[in-house]
């Protein structure tokens, strides 16, 4: 059912390659254009139309992307109205190639036999064009990417221009956001490509969120088919903090969707957590079942998780009381510091062990004591969430110039690190819209118009370091940007 042919995992072709000076007796770019014949691709996409369309029908043409080799220029047209796309090469010379390269992974990887519609100038033209092809591949769930690529007669450099996609699903830069991270989303296994078990919870939180703030019903597909394939232990392992992502990721898609399943799924992970606690330095959530460490994270996604499941679950007395109890214990605790902030974790000698102030840290907390109050009423519970959300958004520890960084983003942040300020921003959205006057909102709102403006390409995929310059790319680091975006809507 999957794609197959298409896509091949890990290939690591150049992108674009470094071409020599272009050469001296270049002419005028030619006007003319011609349609080439379909080449042999093993997999023909139909949409509006199918694979092999004439651009002369197009119902327009957008430059979506130029690149040079050897004085020829190279065009991606995308007919926005079509979602498919053609390329062209100008002031060339017969024999000179153009192709297109199409990715349904966020450009990550593209077609096995490559070279799209590939077409060859012919003799007494300097320019040519291919057919168009589609952008996306509806009927197998995925969404693509097109670049315009060519060649000078038999030199052997590729050029290639970067990759792009129609407007569709890109109303907005929050609909984009979310576009591109279901680029990454990999029907065959129900989760995100180029992250990890737990990022792909966030990831999944993240588009539900969406779904819940702006009503779209654009990938409900993706909901099910997450569930169904990785179901196989409820969604349970070894880390207990991986456990409570998921929890609430299923809580949302219950809140989206209504279906008690997925709310039954979120009560085991729960209780599995649960069967976690002990009296080891007064109580507390272990974050693994290994029982060496005792942190912040794992704890506070535990009071969220049960307070969310009193919210949700009628008559409920077992998670409100787990929730109360929880927060009771993680306030006493000593992991919140002098400064307001939380630290990772204990010691062995059950004392805050200083541990990096880390962003998801932060915010989770204030996530939790805004569901907290919402399920027992205390409004002195808003209070401390506000002390907390102050020292966050304003310590330099975590905000260089106004803009949210860990402190791993001097180096590197590795797999984990990418998904920590959307988890921060999207509970701090969720405090922030608890409280009068939305006291956080102008915060959110320079995150994502910084985001935006410094650390975003052609896809509108989003790098690490808010502030720029754009590093890579991948679902966890796109999922933060949409959870950002997310936060800022009403």
């Amino acid at each position: 059912m999957w794609l197959t042919a298409l896509l091949v995992t890990g290939l690591t072709l150049a992108p674009i390659t470094t071409t020599p000076p272009a050469p001296t007796s270049a002419s005028s770019v030619s006007t003319v254009r011609s349609v080439s014949t379909v080449s042999s691709v093993s997999t023909v996409v139909c949409a509006k139309y199918c694979d092999g369309y004439d651009p002369a029908k197009a119902a327009g043409d957008r430059s979506a992307g130029t690149t040079s080799i050897w004085s020829r220029s190279l065009v991606l047209h995308l007919s926005d109205g079509d979602n498919m796309g053609w390329a062209s090469i100008d002031n060339g010379s017969p024999g000179d190639e153009a192709w297109l390269d199409r990715s349904f992974d966020g450009g990550k990887t593209w077609a096995a036999d490559s070279r799209i519609g590939n077409t060859v100038v012919p003799a007494g033209s300097r320019g040519w064009r291919t057919l168009m092809y589609n952008v996306d591949y509806p009927t197998n769930q995925r969404l693509g990417a097109l670049r315009a690529c060519g060649k000078a007669g038999d030199r052997p450099e590729i050029a290639c221009t970067a990759w792009a996609r129609s407007t569709v699903g890109a109303g907005n830069r929050t609909e984009a956001a979310a576009t591109a991270l279901m680029q990454f989303y990999d029907p065959g296994t129900g989760l995100w490509s180029t992250t990890g078990w737990w990022n792909s919870a966030n990831a999944m939180t993240s588009m539900l969120d969406y779904g819940v703030r702006t009503g779209s019903t654009a990938y409900p597909y993706a909901i099910a088919t997450t569930f169904d394939k990785n179901n196989g232990a409820n969604f349970t392992n070894a880390y207990l903090d991986d456990t409570g992502w998921w929890a609430l990721a299923w809580i949302r898609a219950f809140d989206l969707t209504g279906d008690h399943r997925y709310l039954d799924s979120a009560v085991a992970g729960a209780n599995y957590m649960a069967g976690y606690r002990d009296g080891v330095c007064g109580g507390g959530v272990w974050w693994s079942t290994a029982k060496t460490y005792k942190n912040a994270i794992t704890n506070e996604l535990f009071i969220k998780v049960n307070a969310s499941l009193h919210n949700r679950l009628a008559g409920d007395t077992t998670y409100l009381a787990r929730a109360n109890q929880a927060w009771s214990w993680f306030a006493a605790s000593g992991m919140i510091n002098g400064a307001h902030l939380v630290n990772d974790g204990l010691n062995s000698a059950c004392g805050n062990n200083n541990g990096t102030v880390w962003s998801y840290n932060q915010g989770v907390i204030v996530g939790a004591l805004a569901e907290l109050n919402r399920a027992n009423g205390n409004a002195g519970l808003l209070t401390t969430a506000r002390q907390l959300a102050d020292a966050s958004t304003t310590t330099t520890s975590l905000n260089s110039g106004g803009v949210l960084r860990d402190p791993c983003e001097t180096g590197d942040c590795g797999a984990d690190g990418p998904s920590f300020k959307g988890a921060f921003a999207r509970n701090l959205g969720e405090l922030n819209r608890v409280l009068p006057g939305r006291p956080y909102q102008t915060y959110l709102q320079r995150q994502a118009d910084t985001a935006y403006a410094a650390d975003r390409d052609t896809l509108n995929q989003y790098g690490l370091r808010w502030a720029g310059p754009l590093d890579t790319t991948d679902a966890a680091r796109q999922h933060s940007a949409l959870d950002l975006l997310v936060a800022t809507l009403p």
